[in-house]
C-alpha cells in the first residue's frame, strides 16, 4: 500500500471514531443537566444508535453497494451529519433534539461499514493491514475524550452548569465536514454489485444464516450476545453522567482509560484465546461485566476512585474477549457461504435488538431511583446490569458446550 493511501485510510478512520467519541459518551450528561431529560428520554436518545444499525444495511446494500461510489456516499452522509450536528448544538429542548439526533444516527451507522469497505478495498492482506490502520480510529475516539476533559474543560461541574457540554457537539460538526470534504478525495471505492442484481432483503438483514441457529451452540451464543448487550448499554448510558454526577474530575477523559485497555487486551486476545479456548475467553469477557458494575456499584470518586478506575479499565476485556472473540466464533461457524450473513445477523442482533432493550432499561431503572435531590441512587442501578450479567455468564457456563475453535485475525 502507497504511504500516501496509508495515510488517507488512516485519517479517515481517526476523523470516523473521533466524531463517534466526541459526542456520544457525554449526550447522557449533556441530555441530562442542560435539557432536563429523564432517564426515559435518556435511553430514546441512546437508542437512536440502534435504530441506525437496523437501517444501516438497507443504506448500504440498497444504495452503496449497488449505485455509487463508497467514498463518495461517505462525503454526503458526513456533511449531512455535519448540518444535523449544529442543529443538535442549537435545540433548546428534548423534542427539538430527538428528531436530529435520530436523523443523525441514521446517517452515522452506515458509515461504519463504509470506511471498513473503503479501507478493505485497497488492501492486498487485511489481516496483517487492517489492524494498524483500524487503531487510529480507537486513537481518533480517545483524543476526543482528552479534548473535552483536558483541553476545553467542557464536562467540569462550572461548564457542564454554564452549558459547555453542547460545544461537543459543534466540535464534531466541524470534524463531520472535514471527513465530508476529505471523503472525496479518497481511493475509488465502486459498488460491488450491479445494479440490475436481484435484491434479497433477507440477505440484507443477515437472515440468510439463521439457519445456523440449528446448531445449538451457535443458538447459545447468539442468545447469549443479545442478552449480554442489556448490561452493556448501562455502560454507554449512564457511565459519564454517573461519574460526573458523583464529583470525578475530567469524567471524560478519564473514560477514553476503556479504550486504550481495548488496544492493550486486543493484542492479549490471540494469546489468551489459543490457549484457553472460546469458551473461556467469551466468559472472562462476561465475568468482567460483572465485577466492573459492582466495582461502579461500590467505588466513589474519593478514596475508593481506584475502583472506578479499574472497571473503566475492564473495558478492553468486556469489550474483545466477548465481541471480537464472537465475531472469531461467527466467522469460523458460518463458513464461507453464510459469512456476510452470519456477521450482519450478530450485528443486527446486538446492536440492534439486544441493546435496544437494554437502553429502554436502563432508561427505566435511572427513573426509578431518581431521588428528591435530582440525584440517583447509583450503587443499585449499577447492581442491576451487574447482576444480569451474571445470570448470563451462569447459563452460558451450564449450556455452551466447550469447542475447539481456531484463533483468525
Amino acid at each position: 500500500m502507497r504511504p500516501v493511501v496509508k495515510f488517507q485510510l488512516s485519517f479517515m478512520m481517526f476523523l470516523e471514531f473521533f466524531i463517534w467519541g466526541g459526542w456520544f459518551v457525554t449526550l447522557g450528561t449533556f441530555l441530562g443537566d442542560n435539557l432536563n431529560a429523564t432517564g426515559s428520554e435518556i435511553a430514546q436518545a441512546f437508542s437512536t444508535q440502534s435504530w441506525g444499525a437496523i437501517i444501516a444495511p438497507f443504506i448500504i446494500g440498497l444504495i452503496a453497494d449497488r449505485y455509487f461510489n463508497a467514498e463518495r456516499i461517505l462525503g454526503v452522509l458526513h456533511l449531512f451529519g455535519a448540518f444535523l450536528m449544529y442543529q443538535m448544538y442549537g435545540a433548546p429542548n428534548f423534542l427539538v433534539f430527538y428528531p436530529y439526533v435520530l436523523g443523525y444516527m441514521v446517517l452515522y451507522m452506515p458509515t461504519l461499514a463504509l470506511v471498513n469497505s473503503i479501507a478493505f478495498n485497497q488492501m492486498k492482506d487485511p489481516a496483517k493491514e487492517f489492524s494498524p490502520i483500524r487503531v487510529f480510529g480507537t486513537m481518533g475516539w480517545i483524543i476526543a475524550g482528552l479534548t473535552i476533559s483536558y483541553v476545553f474543560v467542557w464536562d467540569s461541574s462550572e461548564a457542564r452548569a454554564a452549558g459547555m457540554l453542547k460545544n461537543t457537539f459543534l466540535m464534531v460538526g466541524v470534524a463531520s465536514a472535514i471527513l465530508g470534504l476529505f471523503s472525496f478525495t479518497l481511493p475509488k471505492t465502486p459498488p460491488r454489485i450491479s445494479k440490475e442484481g436481484k435484491i434479497n432483503l433477507s440477505g440484507l438483514l443477515g437472515l440468510d444464516a439463521l439457519k445456523l441457529l440449528k446448531d445449538r451452540n451457535f443458538l447459545v451464543f447468539f442468545i447469549s450476545s443479545v442478552l449480554i448487550c442489556i448490561p452493556l448499554a448501562f455502560y454507554y448510558q449512564n457511565a459519564n453522567p454517573f461519574l460526573s454526577e458523583i464529583g470525578m474530575n475530567n469524567p471524560t477523559g478519564k473514560m477514553t482509560i476503556g479504550q486504550i485497555s481495548e488496544v492493550l487486551f486486543m493484542l492479549l486476545l490471540s494469546w489468551f484465546f489459543t490457549k484457553y479456548g472460546f469458551k473461556k475467553t467469551v466468559l472472562a469477557g462476561m465475568l468482567a461485566w460483572v465485577v466492573r458494575y459492582f466495582l461502579f456499584a461500590y467505588g466513589n470518586a474519593g478514596g475508593l476512585a481506584f475502583m472506578l478506575i479499574i472497571g473503566i479499565a475492564l473495558h478492553g476485556i468486556c469489550y474483545d474477549f466477548f465481541f471480537v472473540s464472537g465475531q472469531i466464533y461467527t466467522d469460523t461457524k458460518a463458513g464461507e457461504k453464510y459469512k456476510s450473513a452470519a456477521q450482519g445477523l450478530i450485528t443486527l442482533a446486538t446492536y440492534g435488538v439486544g441493546m435496544l432493550i437494554g437502553f429502554w432499561i436502563a432508561g427505566r431503572i435511572a427513573d426509578a431511583y431518581l431521588l428528591e435531590s435530582g440525584t440517583h441512587a447509583w450503587e443499585t442501578i449499577w447492581i442491576y446490569p451487574g447482576l444480569f450479567a451474571a445470570v448470563v455468564f451462569v447459563l452460558f457456563v451450564l449450556v455452551f458446550k466447550n469447542e475447539k475453535i481456531a484463533y483468525r485475525e
